[in-house]
Formats: C-alpha cells, structure tokens, sequence
C-alpha cells in the first residue's frame, strides 16, 4: 500500500526528472556546461527524494546486498577464464561439426527415401 507521503515524494519525482528532460531539451542551445550542472542537481535532489520513501529504502537496501555478495564470489583468473573459453570454444566446434554431419546424413537419407534431389 503506498502510503500518502511517498505517493507525493514520488510525484515530485518524477516531476523533477521530467523537468530534466524537457528541460535540457528545450534549452538545447544554451551553454553545455550549465545544462549538465542544473541536469545533475535535479538528478541529485531526485534520489535523495527516492532514498526517502519505502520502495526507495527496499532498493538501497537490495543494493548494498547485492554489493555484499558480490564481493563473496571467487573470481576465476585470467588463465582460468582463458583456459574455460577455450573448451568451450572447441566444444561448441565439435557439436556444430556433428550437427552438421547429422543434418547431411539425415537430408541424404530423405533424398534417397523419397527419391528426390535434396542435397544441391
């Protein structure tokens, strides 16, 4: 259930990006440098506005998590991973080699079953 508070956070928010967009958009021949600094402290003042609210929480919260178990993993090294894509490389040769001889022998067959000429 959204509650009142976070439904007017929200509202604000994407008031604010969309004041972003057509804004940078509309003073496109203004001065770069001004657009990109007023375009960042909106984007700014929106996330702390999302950092407010409930589902704004919930994904900060998932992200932090998220970066947590991320650090967990054990990241194979570079000869690993070039050992790895390399078998797979050569396996994934070998079945397009056998799939490909399958896939003649079967059109071959069905040519000489139903006499006509398949293979050209």
């Amino acid at each position: 259930m959204l509650r009142i508070s976070d439904f007017i956070k929200w509202s604000i928010i994407i008031m604010l990006l969309t004041t972003a967009i057509i804004g940078n958009h509309f003073y496109c021949d203004h001065n770069l440098l001004l657009r990109i600094v007023l375009t960042t402290i909106i984007i700014v003042i929106a996330g702390s506005l999302i950092s407010m609210t409930t589902k704004g929480k919930s994904i900060i919260s998932f992200i932090n998590e998220a970066h947590i178990e991320v650090r967990k993993v054990i990241w194979p090294s570079r000869q690993e991973a070039f050992h790895t894509t390399l078998i797979i490389a050569v396996v994934t040769i070998i079945t397009a080699m056998l799939l490909w001889g399958l896939d003649t022998i079967l059109v071959q067959a069905v040519s000489f079953i139903t006499n006509l000429d398949l293979g050209s």
